[in-house]
């Protein structure tokens, strides 16, 4: 079983605006995928706020995974992407790039997004949209090459070669 964190990025969700049905779509497909939810909050557009929990999650938590959503796009206080490139130590850009590639053939405005990866020790971190329809497309496209990647960087396998 694999742990995951999720962290919802929304200043109306967090005021009790609004109900966090991204957050609860990746956590279905989480578990129906064999990861076991450590942690799950709703937090506002607050770049500090953001980067500690994601350091909790990745440096006390010890969690394999943690997907934020929300925080992506263009607006002033959408600012997930630059929290997770001050606290992840080495970038995964190929994640939010077959994300995006893939999303472009469901909707152009995906190139609006600018969601990043990474990793922080041995936690991986991925923006996710904060669209619900949109976090299930992405979640079905990529849980099981996340969890390959996850493996490896456990250093539970070392092959990557397609058999």
């Amino acid at each position: 079983m694999y742990t995951l964190g999720i962290i919802t990025s929304s200043d109306t969700g967090y005021k009790g605006g609004r109900e966090d049905l991204s957050g609860k779509v990746i956590e279905e497909i989480g578990k129906e995928h064999g990861f076991k939810v450590e942690r799950y909050v709703m937090l506002p557009d607050e770049k500090e706020m953001l980067k500690e929990e994601m350091i909790n999650m990745s440096d006390n938590l010890k969690l394999e995974l943690v997907l934020t959503t929300g925080g992506t796009g263009f607006s002033k206080r959408d600012i997930t992407p630059e929290a997770t490139k001050e606290v992840i130590e080495r970038e995964a850009l190929g994640i939010p790039e077959a994300i995006r590639a893939y999303s472009l053939t469901l909707t152009k405005r995906a190139m609006l997004s600018r969601a990043t990866a990474g990793i922080r020790g041995e936690t991986l971190i991925i923006n996710m949209p904060g669209s619900p329809k949109a976090c299930r497309e992405i979640m079905d496209y990529i849980i099981e090459d996340i969890k390959h990647g996850i493996d490896i960087m456990k250093g539970r396998t070392g092959e990557c070669a397609r058999k």
